[in-house]
């Protein structure tokens, strides 16, 4: 079998899902209400957090060509619901499926863990009353609930909890056609609502509510089918179950939060407003058996270069059929997680730096008490001076260390200070060199 390439409307789905860099915008499209608005202190878990784990899990994982697998392969309802009830059967129960994900989640130093519970197949991944005609893990093959599983074990083990959830659904015609096949439209739409309400009330507490999805027939943008789903009304009944939830821009509501998707690199200014960054470890967002992944360094370096520019980092895995991460993917998770044992001070819990950042040269975030400098390019960085006067009001420069504790030169010329970073550190050669500057 050979490797699996995104295209069509797969691929535009995810280009459409790109966070729009234009001052102006920022993607933030879509249906407003102020009631509807979350405080800066009820998300400031999220963006204390930084890093999290995607999880795209299913009948598509049987058939090893991603996630839109059912759509691309122009199968029909009765062909992907034999695969359903006859080949997506893990041996595994789904407290060791989730407990490998979530132990995966914690090794690679994330704090928080997003579960597909149901894409646009409409297979729901846990007992869903509201499923038209059934379609769950708990009536299928595995006779299962995978999302209690999940949602339970990230409880547990102290991982911020998320549902993704599309709303859309292909076995429904009035997907394609809401206006000329309306009364299929308006089964699709009640099984959103009995859905999203079911995962609302179902599992506890849940962090995050991440819709993906809300377009209709694959063309124009979520806030495009606002008038169908309406978002308002939608949102408002999650809000009254889970107050404090994180909501995505894909439902037609502009969010708590815009989404950047897929893995191109980020560059420019800081984005001032709570953004995440999306992209899986690998070439799709399902499972593949020959795929190619992202390195360590250049996840690493996308998840220094997202902090530096104020946002969070959604790293998504494939399992197989079985539920198991691909060794390769958790080597290289495994990877991060050590590097942020090391280093994590300067990533979690930090905002956007005093500092703006300059494309594959240094980016900065800061806390309090320090400004923490990422330095992707030492040679380049050799020369740059920084103006003191950015830093936070009221503070002073007390000192600039390596995060060894390492005492490191400061060079003054009226305003502007510079960073000495030692011949033998540079040569090095390191991913990032961090440089702590001590506040006071």
């Amino acid at each position: 079998m050979g490797e699996y390439i995104m295209e069509g409307a797969e691929l535009a789905s995810q280009l459409k899902g790109q966070l729009n860099s234009n001052k102006e915008s920022y993607g933030m499209i879509g249906e407003d209400a102020p009631d509807l608005h979350l405080s800066e202190d009820e998300i400031k878990w999220w963006r204390n957090a930084k890093f999290g784990l995607f999880i795209h899990w299913g009948i598509y994982s049987v058939i090893g060509k991603g996630e839109w697998a059912y759509f691309n392969e122009k199968m029909t309802e009765e062909e992907y619901r034999r695969i359903a009830e006859q080949d997506f059967c893990p041996k595994r129960s789904a407290e060791e499926i989730v407990g490998e994900w979530t132990d995966t989640a914690l090794d690679a130093g994330m704090k928080y863990a997003v579960m597909v519970t149901r894409h646009h197949d409409g297979f729901a991944m846990w007992n869903s009353a509201g499923s038209w005609k059934d379609f769950t893990s708990m009536k299928c093959g595995p006779k299962t609930d995978y999302v209690r599983a999940f949602s339970d074990a990230c409880h547990v083990k102290g991982l911020y909890t998320g549902l993704y959830y599309s709303p859309m659904d292909w076995r429904f015609p009035g997907y394609f056609d809401p206006i000329g096949k309306p009364e299929s439209a308006a089964r699709m739409k009640k099984q959103c609502y009995d859905q999203v309400k079911e995962l609302c009330t179902g599992f506890g507490k849940v962090d995050i509510l991440w819709y993906d999805g809300g377009w209709l027939a694959h063309q124009g943008t979520d806030a495009d089918a606002a008038w169908f789903w309406e978002p308002l009304k939608l949102n408002r009944m999650v809000r009254s179950y889970q107050p404090g939830i994180m909501l995505t821009p894909r439902s037609g509501y502009i969010g708590d939060f815009k989404c950047d998707e897929g893995p191109h690199e980020v560059t420019g200014k800081i984005i001032p407003i709570p953004w995440e960054k999306e992209m899986s470890i690998s070439s799709v967002w399902g499972y593949q058996p020959i795929d190619r992944f992202w390195d360590f360094s250049y996840l690493l370096r996308m998840l220094i270069n997202v902090v530096c520019r104020d946002g969070n980092l959604l790293l998504n895995v494939g399992p197989d059929a079985e539920g198991y991460i691909p060794e390769t993917a958790r080597n290289i998770l495994r990877q991060i997680g050590e590097w942020l044992s090391e280093n994590g001070e300067s990533i979690y819990g930090t905002r956007g730096g005093c500092w703006q950042p300059v494309d594959n040269v240094y980016g900065s975030v800061q806390t309090e008490h320090a400004v923490y400098l990422h330095i992707l390019d030492c040679g380049r960085f050799r020369e740059v001076w920084l103006a003191e006067g950015e830093i936070p009001e009221g503070k002073k420069i007390e000192s600039a260390t390596l995060l060894d504790g390492k005492v490191l030169s400061i060079q003054r010329n009226h305003e502007m200070i510079k960073v000495t970073i030692p011949k033998e550190i540079e040569a090095e050669n390191r991913i990032d060199t961090i440089v702590k500057v001590s506040l006071r």
